[in-house]
Parts: structure tokens; C-alpha cells; sequence
């Protein structure tokens, strides 16, 4: 499967001006790392980094509501710290499923547009 994979990008490779080559080897598969750092030259990346900002901060007050949990004395105090810390771990949790959502969505684009690009190359081919 993988042998065939490489056939086809290198028939595609070929039929592709310079220009287009390069923007096909831009479209490739990417490391975890690229991908999270691709979330940051989005257009939205204002939104992303406020996000992240929100999201430690709330993971601070996680750890603050499970240290004032453990040093509660009365029953009631208990109830109010560990439902501070739900919701704060329920937002961080939000939070990072949004930016897994836009990870993947950043996925989806590259491949429709090495689809595409694919498709234009069959087209001029024809």
C-alpha cells in the first residue's frame, strides 16, 4: 500500500510545474508539533492564544480549588470546593477538545487541498 501511495505522488509530482511541486510538498504529513504550531498562523490565532491564556489560568484555580478541598473542615466547604474544581476541569477540558477540534479541522483543509491540487493535475493531464 505504501509503495503505491509513493507511485501515485510521484505521478503527480511529475505532471506539476516547480511552483506547484513545492506547494504539494508544503500539503504533506505533519508532526504533532508542526500541527499545534499551526493552529498559531491561522487568522484566528488571537482567539487561540486567549484561549490558552484562559485555559492555564483555570487550571491554576483547579489546583487552588483541590488545595483549599483538602484543607476544608466542614461539610458544606467540601461541597463548594469540589464543585469550584469540576467546573474548572470541566473548562479546561472544553477548552482542549476546541483546539483538538481545530487541529483537526487545519487536517482536513490540508488534505482537500492535496486533493485538489490532485484533481487539477488530472484535469490538465486529460
Amino acid at each position: 500500500m505504501n509503495t503505491n501511495m509513493e507511485e501515485i505522488d510521484k505521478l503527480i509530482k511529475e505532471t506539476l510545474t516547480k511552483e506547484e511541486a513545492k506547494f504539494y510538498d508544503e500539503l504533506d504529513e505533519q508532526t504533532m508539533f508542526e500541527m499545534i504550531g499551526g493552529m498559531y498562523k491561522t487568522k484566528n490565532r488571537w482567539i487561540i492564544i486567549m484561549m490558552n491564556i484562559v485555559n492555564v489560568i483555570a487550571f491554576g484555580l483547579f489546583i487552588y480549588c483541590v488545595v483549599k478541598f483538602l484543607g476544608a473542615e466542614s461539610t458544606n466547604d467540601l461541597i463548594k470546593w469540589s464543585a469550584a474544581g469540576f467546573l474548572c476541569i470541566m473548562m479546561t477540558s472544553m477548552l482542549k477538545i476546541f483546539s483538538w477540534l481545530q487541529i483537526d479541522k487545519n487536517a482536513l483543509i490540508r488534505e482537500i487541498k492535496r486533493l485538489e491540487l490532485q484533481v487539477s493535475s488530472l484535469a490538465s493531464k486529460l
